[in-house]
């Protein structure tokens, strides 16, 4: 009986020592279940992510190739990195920025309408048939007029010779200069230097005038261009100038810097 006894203590310690270990390997399953919930759902987060980075990805891949059709590079990007098509896109941009602050484009006045096209017409005072060199903007007084490119007053003030009335000239790059006539006020002085889109003037009735309306004329090399193809170039449609404005030798502003700075990165 004593032995039976020390027997069943015996088992009776092994049996404890089963059930701690068993609570022991049970509590360390649910710690491991626990965290194999956490790493599902983990998993679940950077699948997720990546997706996300994925669609990012396809959008900016389908920007910088819009981009880079707008920019006319599509051609240049073979075995290209993407680091490297965007130091590509930049380049091209700064070009075309500099070109387009460089020579006048755009409108020189905002909201109204073009009353006069360039080239021959009936003169309104003469009644002579005589080329118009711009184009005119019916415009009440004092609306403002901006500058259509980078340059510097080369004239400013009233032009009793011209007819003109008040009148501003801005040299640009490149030999192109533009003219706003019949204007009411003069915003800016001879030799000062301006800006694409500054306020330099406003709109008025001055000079021999039918009405109140701005004149606006593109000069290259002082023989007048009509505006209007300058008035439409931007940068959606920057290859468009070289085209269709004839008298430009455009062909060699390619050897100038930084246009020929492309693939030179």
């Amino acid at each position: 009986m004593v032995k039976t006894r020390e027997d069943l203590s015996g088992l009776e310690q092994d049996h404890q020592l089963l059930v701690d270990e068993y609570e022991f390997t049970l509590g360390t399953q649910q710690l491991y279940l626990s965290q194999l919930n956490s790493l599902g759902s983990l998993f679940s987060d950077v699948y997720f992510e990546r997706d996300m980075l994925h669609q990012e990805k396809l959008r900016l891949d389908a920007d910088l190739t819009d981009l880079e059709s707008m920019l006319n590079v599509m051609g240049e990007r073979s075995e290209m990195t993407a680091s490297e098509r965007v130091e590509l896109v930049k380049a091209a941009a700064r070009q075309r920025l500099f070109l387009l602050h460089s020579i006048p484009n755009g409108l020189p006045i905002k909201g109204v309408r073009m009353s006069g096209r360039f080239g021959p017409r009936v003169h309104p005072i003469r009644k002579t048939r005589s080329q118009h060199n711009g184009v005119d903007f019916a415009a009440p007084p004092g609306t403002p007029i901006y500058a259509t490119a980078d340059g510097v007053v080369e004239f400013g003030g009233y032009s009793s010779e011209t007819g003109f009335g008040n009148l501003i000239i801005l040299q640009h790059n490149f030999g192109f200069k533009s003219y706003y006539a019949h204007l009411n006020k003069v915003e800016v002085k001879p030799r000062e230097f301006v800006h694409k889109g500054q306020l330099i003037g406003r709109s008025g009735n001055t000079g021999r005038s039918t009405g109140p309306h701005l004149h606006y004329e593109v000069r290259h090399l002082h023989s007048p261009i009509d505006p209007e193809k300058f008035m439409k170039w931007g940068l959606d449609n920057f290859d468009s100038i070289f085209s269709t404005v004839e008298g430009v030798q455009w062909e060699s502003l390619s050897a100038l810097y930084p246009l020929n700075q492309t693939g030179q990165q």
